[in-house]
């Protein structure tokens, strides 16, 4: 396949755009990734690839555009059947549907609630509502490997790129998810060790750099 045909409109610390990556990489697929500056001017091809939310990431498939990363994961899944990302039975499948749900509703806002709270109050109350995320998640991976067993999958694919963003979270709320969390956190560095995840999420230092820059433009004290 030539790589000019699968193409990624980026941001390279967006955890949505890291799932898409991630994704490829598992099926063993080159692409073009172009950067979106998401804060200096949207390019052209991002605004109407994705005139609905004007978001990253946007898949192009032979100039087809695909957005919202769940989707494009189920789409890549579908289209290159090998190796799988879902589980093979019906049931197994709407089971990693659900937590996928729970994931793209909980997770990622909860992680940044914090950082985006201003005064101890604030920052106390989203750090108990997001350790209670952890906690559910920690639950549905119980004594696992990975959400779906002992392969690496679809829910791992899209729940890995957002830890990136918890160091940020901890240094803001003062504490520490392996604290809260052991399995969790296992499971986190058991992710970190593929090769495919490692070089796609990038360092969380790099990120929480990142959510300061954001804090600052956000005017949060």
């Amino acid at each position: 396949m030539s790589k000019n045909e699968l193409v990624i409109l980026d941001c390279w610390a967006s955890p949505f755009c890291m799932r898409v990556k991630i994704a490829l990489a598992e099926k063993g697929l080159d692409y073009e990734e172009r950067a979106e500056d998401l804060f200096g001017g949207k390019s052209d091809l991002l605004l109407t690839s994705n005139p609905i939310y004007k978001k990253v990431p946007v898949f192009l498939h032979d100039s087809k555009p695909l957005c919202e990363s769940t989707v494009i994961v189920s789409y890549i899944d579908e289209t290159w059947p090998a190796p799988a990302l879902l589980p093979s039975t019906p049931y197994e499948r709407s089971q990693a549907r659900f937590w996928a749900d729970y994931i793209d509703k909980k997770l990622f806002d909860s992680t940044s609630a914090i950082w985006k709270a201003s005064g101890d109050d604030a920052v106390e109350g989203a750090k108990k509502e997001f350790v209670e995320v952890l906690k559910v998640l920690e639950g549905a991976l119980g004594e696992k490997e990975y959400f779906a067993g002992d392969a690496f999958g679809y829910v791992d694919i899209l729940a890995i790129p957002i830890t990136s963003w918890f160091l940020a979270s901890e240094k803001f709320g003062n504490f520490k998810v392996e604290a809260e969390c052991p399995k969790l956190s296992t499971w986190i560095k058991r992710c970190m060790e593929k090769e495919t995840v490692a070089k796609v999420v990038p360092d969380p230092e790099k990120i929480y750099e990142f959510v300061i820059n954001l804090r600052k433009m956000f005017g949060i004290a």
